[in-house]
């Protein structure tokens, strides 16, 4: 009993000092991509699943036709649910960085689009790939070809106030965070900033390491998790992969990030998603 008592009385509560509360939640607000959602719906009761779960935005994809357009701004006023920004959709088939002039206007097209949407639904940024490293586009053509199209791009935003937001992504560019910070410096512009994707980095790199050197540039910030396998890797829900989601929430809590932090994940019914609401309360916003 002798031993006990020395322990009890060298414990905290017994000595009068009490342990520091937990860290308030983050404020960054949780956000779903439309795709997610499930597509057998339409759009005022998938807007209206995504509020019922916990969202409180929706990155949507660009969407040329302008009564569709309408109708997904409609469905999220009455959801109460902002559409938040804009998944350009152009930027992997037809790249920036491309050689052929014909691409990349395609490409130009595209975000034009995209950027007007984001007006539309009263979004602030658009999602951007700005290039794709490949057996032919090399790093360096990527780099300044990419950078001459994103600057004919800056008077649209400039004059519609939307971000483009460069994301890093499995493309063979931007392969690190000193990389990205230099890429988005070079276009001076207050309207790039960076699109921090959290899994798309794992295979080379650490997210804590990403946002803490991209800093205040960061944006918006996609939620993903990645598992690394003895025979390869698979993308895996949050909290299910190698993400070290309390550093990653550390990082984000110290640049002061209070933006919208969207889950990039497979689509599924009301169960799943109010599942990866909670997940995202719990290791992202440090909610308990």
């Amino acid at each position: 009993m002798c031993g006990v008592a020395e322990l009890l009385a060298a414990s905290p509560a017994s000595s009068g000092v009490l342990a520091s509360p937990p860290p308030a939640p983050l404020p960054i607000k949780k956000g779903v991509l439309l795709e997610m959602l499930p597509s057998k719906l339409g759009y005022a009761d998938r807007m209206k699943m995504a509020r019922d779960v916990g969202f409180e935005v929706v990155q949507a994809p660009t969407t040329p036709n302008e009564h569709e357009a309408e109708e997904i701004k409609k469905a999220a006023d009455g959801a109460n649910v902002r559409i938040d920004s804009v998944m350009n959709m152009d930027h992997w088939q037809y790249p920036l960085s491309s050689s052929d002039p014909a691409v990349v206007e395609k490409s130009l097209a595209g975000m034009r689009t995209s950027l007007h949407n984001a007006k539309l639904w009263r979004s602030d940024a658009v999602l951007l790939v700005p290039a794709v490293v490949n057996p032919q586009t090399s790093y360096r053509d990527a780099w300044s070809r990419s950078q001459a199209q994103v600057r004919k791009l800056l008077p649209l935003a400039e004059e519609l106030k939307i971000v483009i937001a460069i994301e890093e992504v499995w493309n063979k560019f931007l392969l690190s965070p000193l990389e990205m910070a230099a890429y988005i410096k070079e276009s001076q512009s207050p309207w790039v900033r960076a699109w921090f994707d959290v899994g798309n980095v794992l295979l080379y790199g650490y997210p804590q390491d990403w946002i803490r050197t991209l800093g205040k540039s960061i944006v918006k910030v996609h939620l993903k998790d990645f598992k690394r396998r003895e025979n390869g890797y698979e993308w895996v829900n949050l909290g299910d992969g190698d993400v070290d989601w309390a550093a990653v929430r550390d990082a984000f809590r110290e640049i002061g990030y209070a933006g919208s932090a969207i889950t990039e994940l497979k689509a599924g019914d009301e169960a799943y998603l109010r599942d990866v609401s909670g997940r995202v309360d719990r290791l992202v916003l440090g909610r308990t």
